[in-house]
């Protein structure tokens, strides 16, 4: 009883002891596992992950001895599979963070697992958390639903979507499903829409791990246009307390914006990698600029905020670190950059623009 008034109290009066993490094997949320079961100590946590590209059980290897871990390979799209690991682990709630996220990949390639898994997959899930009584539903999302934004507005929860990409239509195809599954079913959905992350683990595609591995091998850093495109960078432990804080306290059908105000230009963000590794601008390599690109994305986190949340790590101090973590754990990564998937996709993206 003592366990379970334990429990309760965290969570603000409901009941919680086991939370499934889906895409818990990519780079958020591994961090957020890792994060999670550090902070609760009477939470388990079951990990759904298909293992796609991005997917690598390496991120959570550190967890396999703990006993309030729990893996199961399995599709969100596989409401059968879903349903049989809610009902099996006794799964209170669910943190979706399982979705193809990158927006080159969603342009230049075929889009059909961005709408599959991006917009169906919360359908999925939201139906078996409706037949099972889940107790909460959080649905993590993206800044970039909103579309560009011209400065100095920052984008707010109730603003207007504007998605301009295949990455960014599916994504917010998701929210408006789970919202609507909310308003439909009475699920107690939250939504949470990120600004850009960054930190350990993340896949070598993404801007910040790309440039630190394209730099450590000695190739160009292909830069879109100018680079005068301004991004929020998060770091990604920040980014687990405010989902994590949004699980526990936050009001079912609401939105919550992720930000922690840090605006810095693509180029100046690349500079500033260059310069922690101390290789030369040089190799910065000015290419076409992709369809579609959005030029600012900045966020109104007030919401979040009234809640208690605020980013608790440094920017500059915390890029260097991440520098740094990609420098000395070379073994993570090299393995995937020389995969012939990812020399498949480097070409295709950018070696005819460089």
């Amino acid at each position: 009883m003592a366990k379970l008034a334990q429990i309760t109290q965290l969570t603000g009066g409901w009941e919680m002891s086991t939370v499934m993490v889906t895409g818990g094997a990519g780079f958020i949320g591994s961090n957020f596992v890792r994060y999670f079961l550090e902070k609760y100590p009477d939470y388990n946590v079951v990990v759904y992950d298909n293992l796609t590209y991005a997917g690598n059980t390496e991120n959570l290897s550190d967890l396999e001895e703990n006993p309030r871990f729990h893996f199961v390979p399995g599709d969100i799209l596989s409401a059968r599979t879903v349903r049989w690991t809610i009902k099996k682990y006794g799964v209170d709630a669910i943190v979706n963070f399982a979705g193809n996220t990158h927006v080159d990949r969603s342009i230049g390639f075929p889009a059909t697992d961005f709408v599959q898994t991006n917009m169906l997959g919360p359908y999925h899930l939201l139906e078996v958390a409706r037949e099972v009584s889940i107790r909460r539903f959080v649905q993590v999302s993206t800044d970039e639903v909103y579309g560009q934004i011209t400065a100095p507005r920052l984008a707010r929860e109730e603003d207007s979507l504007n998605p301009r990409n295949t990455y960014s239509v599916s994504k917010a195809g998701g929210d408006l499903m789970a919202l609507a599954y909310h308003q439909m079913h009475n699920i107690p959905v939250m939504v949470t829409r990120g600004s850009n992350t960054f930190g350990p683990y993340q896949y070598i595609e993404k801007l910040i791990p790309f440039f630190i591995v394209s730099a450590l091998n000695e190739k160009p850093l292909p830069i879109y246009g100018k680079g005068d495109q301004i991004r929020d960078w998060t770091y990604v432990l920040d980014h687990c307390s405010a989902i994590d804080l949004v699980l526990h306290k936050g009001e079912p059908g609401q939105i919550y914006n992720v930000g922690s105000g840090n605006e810095v230009s693509n180029i100046d963000l690349t500079q500033r990698i260059l310069d922690i590794l101390h290789y030369p601008h040089s190799l910065i390599k000015h290419v076409s600029d992709r369809p579609g690109h959005d030029q600012r994305y900045a966020l109104d986190t007030s919401k979040i905020r009234s809640l208690g949340w605020k980013p608790a790590h440094d920017f500059n101090a915390y890029l260097e670190k991440t520098v740094l973590w990609y420098v000395e754990n070379r073994k993570w990564w090299e393995k995937i950059f020389a995969l012939p998937e990812f020399q498949d996709y480097y070409n295709k993206q950018y070696e005819r623009r460089i």
